[in-house]
This record gives structure tokens, C-alpha cells and sequence, in this order.
């Protein structure tokens, strides 16, 4: 099976420990990862915050640079929620519509196409100690995607796994809201980490960077003792 992956921007600038992991974990799964490299940022940012018609071209590159993939998987739930959206955007426009649908169709969040399109439940990983687990708000209450996750990191070896209190709540990052609004943010984020350690767990893991960079950067200014890590890594670990 052939995958194309969509790294995200926040991964190909900051986290490219995750993007490797991403293609080792598909590797070993069966799959022949290709990667366009005239890929760019999925225009979310800047459509969010207004900015529509300067990310019209953004997004035409992207349905371009992926026109001629199998599956697209991305190790962040918000950036392939947001191909989701480009039909809605392009719905009236008969040349680009297509281009749009297609792309939306064959896009997939990682953890959801390991479970959904590979059928896999148990990836052989294994990770010793105590985590629990950052539900983003894009990638469960927009792109749909709860169980996959979950159903992973229940049978990754040595990991006990720990409900993390109020995890529906956000993290406060919400993209240009954490710049926009910097004074909220810091105190969601505050209260995020406050539940992160009444779970007394040693790893934090999530399945979209901006969150994770966002609680972790908190954590780190903090000093608190717990390591954050895309899931995409743990079911990396052997």
C-alpha cells in the first residue's frame, strides 16, 4: 500500500522526530511511503483567522502537490481535518471542487488509518511506565476521530494507561488564539498541566503537535517531570 505523507508544518519545522516515527511505524506496517516535496502549510492558520482569499492559492498548491496520491496520512488530526474542509470551501467552483472532494476523500489521520484502512489494533510496541492521554479538540470533535487512538495505546506493552481529568477541555493553543489571545491561553494551558499531574503520569502523549507543543512548552517552563511525546512515537518504541 502506497501512503503519501502530509508531515504538517509544526513537524517539518519543529518536530521532526515525530515525522520520522510517522515513517518508520507505516515502514514497518507494509506500507511504501512517498513524500511531495512541493507540499506547504494546509492554509488553516491563515483561513481561520480571516485571511480567505489569500489561502485560496495555498490551498490549490496542496490539492496539486497531492493530486496523484493513493492515501494521504498526517500525524495531526486538525491538519487533516482542514483537507476535510476544502470541498466545503471550493463548492462552487466547478474546476477546483473535484480536485477538492478527492483530496478530502484519501485523507486520513494517522492512528484512524492504521485502525480504519490497515486494520490494525496492535502495532507491537512497547513503553514502560505510567501516561495518560491529551484528547485534541480538532481531531476528536471536528475530524470525529476518538476510539483509534485509544484502542493503540491499550496495547502498547508496559504502558498503563490513566484517564486524563477533563480531557475534553482545550489546551488553549487554537492556533492564532494562543497569539491573539495570549493571557487565555496561558491559563488553560495552566489548568491543562494541573490535570495532567493529578494523573501522576510520567508521559503526556497526544496525536497533534500544536497541542503537544503548546502543553509541553508549559510544562517545560514549569519544571514539571513528564515527558511529552506524539503517539506516533510511542507505538514507535520497541
Amino acid at each position: 500500500m502506497k501512503v503519501t505523507l502530509f508531515a504538517t508544518c509544526l513537524v517539518d519545522m519543529f518536530q521532526g522526530d515525530v515525522g520520522k516515527a510517522t515513517v518508520e511505524l507505516l515502514e514497518r506496517l507494509g506500507c511504501e511511503i512517498d513524500f511531495p516535496e512541493n507540499q506547504i502549510c494546509c492554509g488553516q492558520p491563515a483561513y481561520n483567522s480571516g485571511y480567505v482569499k489569500e489561502t485560496i492559492p495555498v490551498m490549490k498548491q496542496m490539492m496539486t502537490a497531492f493530486e496523484n496520491a493513493e492515501y494521504i496520512v498526517a500525524p495531526s488530526g486538525s491538519c487533516a481535518f482542514f483537507f476535510k474542509e476544502y470541498p466545503h470551501i471550493f463548492k462552487d467552483d466547478p474546476v477546483w471542487f473535484p480536485k477538492a472532494k478527492a483530496l478530502a476523500d484519501k485523507t486520513y489521520e494517522l492512528t484512524q488509518f492504521i485502525v480504519e484502512v490497515l486494520k490494525v489494533t496492535d502495532v507491537g510496541a512497547r513503553l514502560e511506565g505510567k501516561a495518560t492521554y491529551h484528547t485534541s479538540c480538532h481531531m476528536t470533535r471536528l475530524l470525529g476521530v476518538k476510539e483509534p487512538p485509544m484502542t493503540l495505546l491499550k496495547n502498547v506493552k508496559g504502558l498503563e494507561l490513566v484517564e486524563l481529568p477533563f480531557k475534553e477541555q482545550c489546551c488553549g493553543f487554537g492556533g492564532t488564539f494562543s497569539v491573539k489571545m495570549a493571557h487565555i491561553s496561558e491559563q488553560m494551558v495552566d489548568e491543562k498541566v494541573e490535570h495532567v499531574e493529578e494523573t501522576e503520569a510520567e508521559y503526556l502523549i497526544g496525536a497533534d503537535a500544536a497541542c503537544l507543543m503548546n502543553i509541553g512548552g508549559r510544562i517545560q517552563r514549569q519544571g514539571k517531570p513528564i515527558k511529552v511525546m506524539h503517539i506516533a512515537e510511542v507505538l514507535n518504541c520497541r
